[in-house]
């Protein structure tokens, strides 16, 4: 039997109507070809997580055991991520990170990149009719984040 995880994925926003929150999501919808506002607030919880985890562990003093160890994991997955790159590898560059910044490490987003796609919602189909492989994974899933060592292997 195997184990799951049943925290949320998501953290939808308090307020429901605030204009400029609404408009902010639809850019982003609009200009990474997402599917709902769930996908958005996935990413921003994502990105909320990694934030705080680098925020506590700057609180602690720069020798701590801890703050080393957690503190190098951090860069090195952020890093192997293509979200930060090897010249801002600092736990304070982690807190200047964005939604934009892992939404432009999603397959999608990569296989319009290199021109395999005519369209973000393009590259969306592609992926979900299975037509995109990265190294020998035949992947399905739009909002796989790709790796650096893997991005030249999607075609």
């Amino acid at each position: 039997m195997s184990l799951r995880n049943h925290s949320k994925t998501a953290n939808p926003p308090r307020r429901p109507y605030e204009s400029e929150r609404l408009d902010n999501e639809l850019k982003l919808i609009g200009e990474y070809g997402l599917k709902n506002k769930r996908e958005v607030w996935r990413v921003q919880l994502t990105v909320a997580k990694i934030r705080t985890a680098a925020r506590e562990l700057l609180t602690l003093e720069e020798k701590h055991p801890r703050r080393v160890f957690e503190g190098t994991a951090l860069l090195r997955r952020l890093s192997r991520l293509g979200v930060l790159d090897d010249s801002r590898l600092k736990l304070d560059y982690v807190l200047g990170l964005k939604t934009q910044d892992f939404l432009e490490r999603r397959l999608q987003t990569q296989v319009l990149k290199l021109g395999l796609a005519k369209s973000i919602h393009h590259a969306r189909v592609l992926i979900r009719q299975r037509h995109i492989r990265v190294g020998k994974q035949l992947v399905d899933v739009p909002s796989f984040m790709v790796r650096v060592d893997s991005q030249k292997h999607i075609d």
